[in-house]
């Protein structure tokens, strides 16, 4: 199984969020991202995935449990991340990316 394949293999999770819901979350997402909050959680420069630092303006905010999953942009739902790891974690849950990223290491120690 590819990598894309196993990220695919979760499609079928996805709920069916309305747009004007997703609108609404994403524009609190561009509120938040102004936020002193959320700049002081970003300042420590450190991925919340993968723990590798970036500078602090590198980091995206990324929704732990993702919006098209039914996520809410809320302080207890956003982390910092890189974009590598944002893009490549796209719709998963946490319990989803540690099975891809625990993939990834058993097929590059093979």
């Amino acid at each position: 199984m590819t990598d894309d394949d196993f990220r695919e293999s979760f499609n079928f999770f996805i709920n069916d969020v309305p747009p004007e819901q997703l609108a609404r979350e994403k524009a609190k997402a561009r509120e938040l991202r102004q936020s002193q909050w959320w700049k002081r959680k970003r300042s420590s420069g450190e991925c919340a995935y993968c723990h590798e630092s970036y500078p602090p303006r590198e980091l995206t905010m990324d929704h732990i449990v993702p919006l098209v999953r039914g996520g809410k942009t809320v302080k207890s739902n956003v982390v910092p991340c890189c974009k590598d790891c944002n893009s490549k974690k796209k719709h998963m849950l946490p319990i989803e990316w540690e099975e891809y990223m625990s993939r990834l290491d058993e097929a590059s120690d093979s």
